[in-house]
């Protein structure tokens, strides 16, 4: 049997054969189990549950183009993944060096 959504998709619904079959193979695999009405009163959206992405940082950064020697790059990229937000802490600790 199908049933189609709102959107026009088509899904196919297992017949009582089907499901019964579907159950059989559930209570043979021990890794597999159906959740209880306690657990699945339990499930959210994940949508609820984060938010897709990175998290939001405490302040925003500005992006920004700048011209760099190739001497600071290639410093900063040698010392491997995260090496942009290094050079940022580096600034930052200049910033505060010279702040009067």
């Amino acid at each position: 049997m199908f049933i189609t959504d709102k959107h026009g998709r088509k899904f196919e619904i297992p017949d009582q054969n089907e499901q019964r079959v579907i159950q059989q193979g559930i209570a043979a695999d021990s890794d597999t189990y159906e959740l209880s009405d306690a657990q699945l009163a339990q499930l959210r959206p994940l949508a609820e549950m984060r938010t897709l992405g990175r998290p939001k940082a405490d302040s925003v950064k500005e992006r920004v183009t700048i011209r760099l020697s190739p001497e600071v790059t290639e410093f900063f990229r040698a010392s491997g993944k995260g090496w942009q937000t290094r050079m940022n802490d580096a600034l930052k600790e200049y910033v505060r060096s010279h702040r009067s």
